[in-house]
């Protein structure tokens, strides 16, 4: 029986402390806050599970096998290496840390002392994600051309991260892990609306070493919530919508065609295609609940994770590069991943 203990009881903790009390193999022993309000409430729900306001209390514990680190971004590093210096396997919040160097060390303390280092990229586990990543892998799709994303809302206002750092992560670890490819530089531009605050509203335009491009939106200014995602290839397109309670994924026979007939040189070069449009299945888990079961896996050793230390690695240069290029109103970034 693995023994979690939950940092962080939040927006997002109750959600862990939820799913890992329903996984078999795994046992919340603790949860911890600097709330007394929020443990009382989740003391209400799991009278079994100990709290505390100090979590070295937690990383003191040795029926405690693995942390979960929900608390925000600017306390990531600090936490993640007391667990991983008392011994701790660490299941952490995206992203991943605030920079680069915090997130290499990390990387390195937890392989040194053979521990699992698993980022929290939530999308990555959902069914609709990995139902358009059997697609892009099957070429049903063809050759990708574009990703293009818009993850717009209302808040939350946060004050140690931008918008960027909340939701634009989302886009680029889906794309870093259905498309396979890795981008090479990034363009973005960004603004604050509340004096003193991190930007509210940003732009980024992703390139590749190749014809494929990605732009993605996000606002925490925006008067309705929209989650809405164009991925299209030179066969078919898919419209991912995860706001959409039952057909997430839709996909379209649709496109354009290209005559290269010499013959032809003086006629039109573009045809467009339009065909049928299906919603395929794909599994209703919830995603938490599958990264949930994988961290556990991964410390008995019978899987390798998914969403380790480098890919997190690879999200927070990203997120460096672009905030780079936002300082710079645009200015085009090299990203080395």
């Amino acid at each position: 029986m693995i023994g979690i203990g939950i940092i962080g009881c939040g927006y997002w903790g109750p959600n862990l402390v939820r799913n890992f009390s329903s996984v078999s193999g795994a046992k919340v022993i603790m949860i911890s806050d600097l709330k007394f309000e929020r443990l009382s409430a989740l003391a209400s729900l799991y009278p079994s599970v100990k709290t505390t306001t100090n979590y070295y209390e937690m990383l003191k514990d040795p029926s405690i096998n693995a942390v979960a680190i929900a608390t925000p971004v600017s306390t990531h590093f600090e936490i993640a290496m007391e667990s991983i210096k008392a011994g701790k396997h660490v299941f952490i919040e995206k992203p991943m840390t605030l920079n680069s160097e915090q997130g290499e060390r990390l990387i390195e303390a937890a392989n040194k002392a053979n521990l699992v280092l698993l980022v929290d990229h939530t999308f990555i586990y959902t069914g609709a994600v990995r139902k358009i990543k059997e697609l892009v892998d099957n070429k049903e799709l063809g050759k990708i051309y574009y990703y293009d994303s818009m993850r717009v809302n209302l808040g939350l206002f946060q004050h140690d991260v931008n918008v960027v750092w909340d939701l634009a992560v989302h886009d680029i670890s889906i794309m870093d892990y259905v498309l396979g490819y890795r981008p090479v530089a990034v363009s973005a531009t960004g603004m604050s609306h509340v004096h003193g605050s991190p930007e509210n509203v940003a732009y980024m335009t992703l390139f590749f070493d190749s014809a494929l491009i990605a732009h993605i939106n996000v606002s925490w200014l925006s008067p309705v919530k929209l989650r809405q995602t164009l991925i299209a290839g030179s066969k078919k397109m898919v419209v991912y919508d995860d706001l959409e309670p039952s057909e997430k994924i839709k996909v379209y026979d649709a496109g354009i065609t290209l005559n290269n007939n010499p013959d032809s040189v003086h006629q039109m070069l573009i045809g467009y295609r339009s065909g049928d449009m299906w919603a395929p299945q794909y599994s209703r888990t919830e995603a938490l609940r599958t990264e949930a079961v994988h961290f556990i896996n991964c410390i008995e050793g019978k899987e390798s994770p998914l969403t380790d230390g480098a890919m997190g690695l690879r999200m927070v240069k990203v997120l460096e590069g672009t905030i780079a290029s936002m300082r710079e109103k645009g200015h085009l970034v090299p990203l080395n991943l």
